[in-house]
This record gives structure tokens, C-alpha cells and sequence, in this order.
């Protein structure tokens, strides 16, 4: 049983960060909706709980609060933008619209009183103050403090940055600690989960592979396993994984859909012959896959056309594999949380999953999903955990439904598919390259100029 950071989540597009630098000081953590009941609270057990920023603002009616036992289970508690605004306003304090709102880079002054900043800073001020160099993304600001709370952190714009309560270890900050931009900010979360809250580091992957075997074993017993396999990072750890634990009893089926990167279907077969001794069948599904995108142009419609032939494919495959009894896939944590299907609802649904989303009862398969808590970061180091080689860990991304979502319009061919790697869309390809730069040099020009905000 690992101790355990519980992160309530109220909308912010930085939570998922949260809790990637709390994993990353390698404490177990869990993001979930802000309005969990009390008893979920109780059985979750956290050593500590991170209530996240969001886009809603306190001073409003009907906005989100932090469930009240919170701030009763006698645990430390820290509150993140969002989070310190409701922690100040249901512990007593008053939060009003900032006249100075401030969106990006923002320099912070420390007091001595809080043990989160304790000897964390950037530099020292003229007056002897230590200075924290910090992200902003705020348009509220804590005005007044609940009683037992001190000033903990200070600037010309906004007097109350950060704000304790060092007897119910109760902290505040308005700045985002999780994003590079703080410079300070691993160090501050880690104080709070190390040192504050007093969890150990116990969660690492060269450990889990031990536990997630255990789980995989209890789950599927003596069962026949069929794993889809795209070559991509997560379905390659996922498939080295569950044959660590289950040996022959599993059996990948990689399905070529056409819509691959040039050679993808050839590479993907050598580099299993070189790294796995997995079971895999190599499946040319790409003409199938073709026929069923004639005439679509909507990505997300393209999405969900492509995710459900991969099912009918792999419902064909399984069917010769007569005594198989589970499906596995490498959902991982982002696909979820992305496709607002699990944990955090509260988040907004950026776009469905291939992976996310349950099986078709026709399939009569059971569902195994060993990757499903991990974020990529973490997937990665459970394959070098699992003795993968760096090449295959970290090469670069291709989800399954690849060029099927990328290419802009209706996905057409001028030539078959290859036995080798799917479809010559070169004419295509090369519109979407030249798309894609102009998109990612406005976005650049967006974050320089508005600098982000929470939501």
C-alpha cells in the first residue's frame, strides 16, 4: 500500500501537471472531481490533499468549493490559485476581483513565517527578503485572511501571493508551482509532500512492475490475452508488461490500417523480432480501413470510424484464438483524463480516445488496461524498467489513428497500400506539414503575447 496524495481537481488546464511533479517526487498521487463525497475522501486515505486551480471565480454564486472535510481530517492541505481562493473563503477569509490581474511571469517576495517556503528562493532582495521568481494566471485575489492564517508571500500587485496556517499545516499559494515557469516550484511541492505531509518516496517503476505484475496475474489466471498493438510506446510496454507476467498465454495482433508512417508495419514487426519474444499476428487491414473513411472529413468522426474497425479487426482475430478471454490495451492516464471518461470529469473533453470508451458487448472480451494509472513519462521508464531499449521507449509518437485524423479533409489514395507500411498520401502529408508549422508559429506568438491563463 503506497501513502497517497489525493488532488481535487477543479478545472485547471495545469492539474494534470500537478500531479505528473508530485509522481515525479515519487509520490503516489490520484486526481480526482472536486466534488468527491465525504466518504470517498475517508476510504482514499490521503496523506495530503492538493485542491487544484480552475477557471471559475469565488466571488461568484454556485462555484465550486472544496468538500468541507477537507479541512477537517487533521492533514496538511495546500491550495493552488484557485484552490487558496476557496480555501480563504470557506475557512472565513474574503477573496475580491484583483484591479491588477496578473497573467505570466510575476516576482514574489517570502516572509519567514510558513514552513513550505522555508530557505526556497531564487535570489535575495535589497531589503534581505528571499525572492521567488513564479507564474501567475489570476484575475482574484484573497483580500482577507482566515483566522490563523499569516502572510506568507507578498508583491506590489497582489499583498496576500501566498498565505499558512502552519499549525493545521494548512497552505495557500496564488502562483502555479507545477509549470517550469516557477523555477522553485519542484522544490515547493516537494517540501509539501516530503517534508509537510511526511510521505516517503515509495512510488518509482522499477517497483511496479513487481506489483502491476501481481495484478495482471490475480486478474487473468490461466486466461488467453489478445493485445492490439499499434508499435506505438504504451501498446509496446503494455504487450512487454503483460508477457513478463503471463508469458505465451498472451498474443498480439498488429493491425496495418494504411494509415501509418512510411515502413511503420515493417519496423514494428523487426523491432518485436529484436526486443519481445511476444506472439504477434500481422494484419493488413488498410483496404478495409479505406473504404470506411470514403467521403469523411470530419477528424472526429474519422477518429471514431477508425477505432471502430480496429474493434471489428481485432473481433475477427480473437475469434481464432478461441480460449482468449481478455483484450488489452496501453490506455494510459492522459487518454482518460482527455476524454473525460474516468476519474476527473470536471475536465473538458479535448477529443475521444481510440482507447477509451469500454468494449462492445459482441465482443465478449474483458477489458485489461495494465498502463491505465501511468502518465507517459512514467510508461516510458517502466519499459526501460522492463529492459526495452531506449529506441523503442522513446521513439516518437504515433497514435493508432495516425494519418487518418492528420490529414486534413477526406483520406484519399493515388496508389494501394504497401505490404510495407500503408499508403503513399505524400500530396496530403505535405499540405498538413505546412498547416501544422503555421499553426505552432501562432500558438507561439499567443503564449508570448497572452502569457496563459487558469482555464
Amino acid at each position: 500500500m503506497h501513502q497517497k496524495i489525493l488532488i481535487l481537481d477543479f478545472g485547471s488546464q495545469y492539474t494534470q501537471l500537478i500531479a505528473r511533479r508530485v509522481r515525479e517526487a515519487n509520490v503516489y498521487c490520484e486526481l480526482h472531481p472536486y466534488d468527491v463525497s465525504s466518504e470517498f475522501i475517508k476510504e482514499f486515505s490521503p496523506k495530503g490533499i492538493i485542491l487544484s486551480g480552475g477557471p471559475a471565480s469565488v466571488t461568484e454564486d454556485e462555484t465550486p468549493r472544496a468538500p468541507q472535510i477537507v479541512f477537517e481530517l487533521n492533514i496538511p492541505v495546500l491550495g493552488i490559485c484557485y484552490g487558496m481562493q476557496t480555501m480563504a473563503a470557506q475557512l472565513g477569509g474574503s477573496v475580491e476581483n484583483a484591479v491588477v490581474r496578473e497573467f505570466g511571469y510575476a516576482e514574489i517576495q517570502t516572509t519567514q513565517t510558513g514552513a513550505l517556503f522555508q530557505e526556497i528562493k531564487d535570489r535575495t532582495s535589497a531589503a534581505g527578503n528571499n525572492v521567488l521568481d513564479v507564474w501567475m494566471s489570476h484575475g482574484d485575489k484573497v483580500v482577507a485572511l482566515p483566522a490563523g492564517f499569516q502572510v506568507m508571500a507578498f508583491n506590489a500587485a497582489t499583498p496576500i501571493v501566498a498565505m499558512a496556517d502552519d499549525r493545521r499545516k494548512f497552505y495557500g499559494i496564488q502562483f502555479h508551482p507545477e509549470v517550469t515557469h516557477t523555477l522553485q516550484g519542484k522544490a515547493i511541492l516537494e517540501r509539501f509532500v516530503h517534508d509537510i505531509c511526511g510521505v516517503g518516496r515509495d512510488w518509482n517503476m522499477p517497483d511496479y512492475v513487481d506489483e502491476a505484475i501481481g495484478r495482471i496475474r490475480a486478474a487473468v489466471g490461466k486466461d488467453q490475452v489478445i493485445l492490439g498493438l499499434s508499435g506505438g510506446v504504451d501498446s509496446s510496454v503494455a504487450a512487454a508488461l503483460i508477457h513478463r507476467a503471463i508469458g505465451d498465454q498472451l498474443t498480439c495482433v498488429f493491425v496495418d490500417n494504411g494509415l501509418l508512417r512510411a515502413n511503420e508495419a515493417k519496423q514494428v514487426m523487426e523491432t518485436f523480432a529484436s526486443n519481445l519474444t511476444v506472439k504477434v499476428i500481422h494484419i493488413d487491414a488498410s483496404r478495409d480501413f479505406y473504404r470506411n473513411l470514403k467521403g469523411v472529413s470530419d477528424p472526429e468522426t474519422k477518429r471514431k470510424i477508425i477505432g471502430r474497425e480496429f474493434v471489428e479487426v481485432f473481433q475477427r482475430e480473437s475469434a481464432k484464438i478461441s480460449d482468449a478471454k481478455w483484450l488489452a490495451q496501453g490506455t494510459i492516464y492522459p487518454d482518460v483524463i482527455e476524454s473525460a471518461g474516468g476519474k476527473t470529469k470536471k475536465a473538458h473533453t479535448i477529443k475521444s480516445h481510440h482507447n477509451v470508451g469500454g468494449l462492445p458487448e459482441t465482443l465478449h472480451l474483458k477489458l485489461l488496461e495494465p498502463l491505465r494509472e501511468l502518465f507517459k513519462d512514467e510508461v516510458r521508464e517502466l519499459g526501460l524498467a522492463l529492459g526495452l531499449s531506449r529506441e523503442m521507449v522513446f521513439r516518437h509518437p504515433f497514435p493508432g489513428p495516425g494519418l487518418g485524423v492528420r490529414i486534413l479533409g477526406e483520406v484519399s489514395t493515388n496508389t494501394p497500400a504497401s505490404k510495407t507500411g500503408g499508403s503513399n498520401l505524400y500530396r496530403r502529408i505535405a499540405t498538413f506539414r505546412l498547416v501544422r508549422k503555421d499553426i505552432a508559429g501562432l500558438c507561439s506568438v499567443f503564449a508570448r503575447q497572452v502569457g496563459g491563463c487558469d482555464g
